[in-house]
């Protein structure tokens, strides 16, 4: 072991904790002076809160101001609020997260939710719960899709989540180990973080550059329960690790993050696909997701759990029913060489090939955040109320580039690039 690995492996947990609040400040916000920063996190998250803050008025933050969420407060209103409450969402509370965003605001979430909090709750009423908060959410989530800000999303271990995780071991020694996972991961337990994610930037740069080379028209899918064909957008742009965003910071929206994407066609999907990994969306859980695509869209649908979660997902609007993400990822990226189903989409979308159902990332367009509404349908571009990462990679998936020719490429075989 080198003398390096050595002095980071003595980091104390309070040490690492610091370094991964600077970090997700420094480099995965890019934060700037006279900046303000808006932070969402759960009441178990308020230690890393309260380092982020900290860092973030180091570097000159003007103001950061905290909404913090409660999961037995949430649990409280599926038990006792009236029925009409699950149409309803504080549209004031996201109308002024918006007016924050335009003024120039930064936006960072620290997730480590429950990742099964719902899960014994009415459907119907989550279902009613997350469209209402989707439809309050739109204007500002818009800005963020539309990278007209700088953003950022990092992890805290909570009880709750640990237990999912490790739940044959005591909570103390469970959050320890989400803990060592989240910091090896998100790369502050290496000698010099700063500069670890600086490389790992450009490696995903470089090979998103690799593929804006090849513009495929489409990428085919092949593995168990998978044979699946994704037209691609006309102009679309590969992305990987950091962007620039309108207002000109530079930002690593994801810490961690291992994949390059852009935008397919929302009309051009054929085929099966099964998911490989369960999905824990908005409290609740759904696994063995296997859906078939006729010309873009989804027209049967069914999970080995959280059915119906599944179907008033794709039911919120016709845009869910369509995909506006794709992503590649190898099988050896560090998160899934740890061998752990973290049953968060943060952590599991970088462990493996995913796609995302609903709204697409107009950065990955040419001159995508100068087009129209119309202007982006045109070019393929979904548009829809939600966007939810689901997980479709393996070692035993294979791709193929899909030239304009029609000529099939080797991209990547057995999970790992060719």
């Amino acid at each position: 072991m080198t003398t390096a690995a050595l002095a980071a492996e003595r980091l104390t947990h309070e040490q690492k904790l610091d370094r991964l609040a600077e970090v997700a400040v420094r480099v995965g916000l890019g934060l700037e002076r006279g900046q303000e920063l808006v932070m969402t996190a759960s009441l178990d998250s308020l230690a890393l809160a309260r380092r982020i803050t900290e860092h973030a008025y180091r570097v000159g933050a003007s103001l950061v101001t905290t909404l913090f969420n409660d999961d037995e407060a949430a649990l409280m209103r599926y038990r006792f609020a009236p029925d009409e409450s699950f149409d309803r969402a504080p549209a004031w509370l996201y109308d002024g997260m918006g007016a924050a965003f335009k003024s120039g605001a930064a936006r960072l979430a620290i997730a480590g939710a429950n990742p099964s909090l719902l899960s014994n709750e009415d459907p119907d009423k989550v279902g009613r719960a997350n469209r209402a908060v989707s439809q309050a959410y739109r204007p500002a989530l818009e800005l963020i899709t539309r990278h007209e800000i700088n953003w950022t999303i990092v992890a805290s271990a909570t009880p709750a989540w640990a237990a999912a995780m490790f739940p044959g071991d005591a909570q103390d020694v469970a959050l320890a180990k989400l803990w060592d996972a989240i910091f090896a991961s998100s790369r502050v337990d290496t000698d010099d973080p700063v500069a670890a994610w600086k490389a790992h930037d450009a490696g995903l740069h470089t090979r998103a550059a690799y593929l804006n080379e090849k513009r495929y028209a489409a990428l085919q899918y092949r593995g168990p329960g998978t044979d699946f064909r994704l037209g691609l957008s006309d102009d679309h742009l590969w992305l990987g690790g950091g962007t620039t965003a309108g207002n000109g910071a530079y930002c690593i929206p994801n810490m961690p993050t291992e994949e390059v994407f852009t935008t397919p066609h929302k009309n051009r999907a054929d085929g099966t696909v099964t998911a490989t990994k369960p999905l824990s969306h908005q409290g609740t859980m759904i696994e063995g997701i296997q859906v078939r695509f006729e010309g873009g869209r989804i027209v049967e649908a069914r999970a080995t759990k959280g059915q119906e979660v599944l179907q008033r997902l794709i039911d919120t609007d016709e845009g869910a029913r369509r995909l506006g993400e794709v992503a590649l990822v190898p099988h050896s990226s560090p998160i899934a060489a740890s061998g752990l189903l973290f049953f968060n989409t943060l952590f599991d979308e970088n462990a493996a090939c995913h796609i995302a159902l609903g709204q697409a990332y107009s950065s990955c367009l040419i001159d995508g955040d100068k087009l129209t509404p119309e202007q982006l349908a045109a070019k393929g571009a979904n548009d829809s109320l939600i966007h939810v990462d689901w997980m479709i990679g393996s070692d035993k998936l294979d791709i193929d580039g899909i030239t304009f020719s029609g000529a099939a490429e080797p991209l990547m075989r057995q999970g790992e690039w060719v």
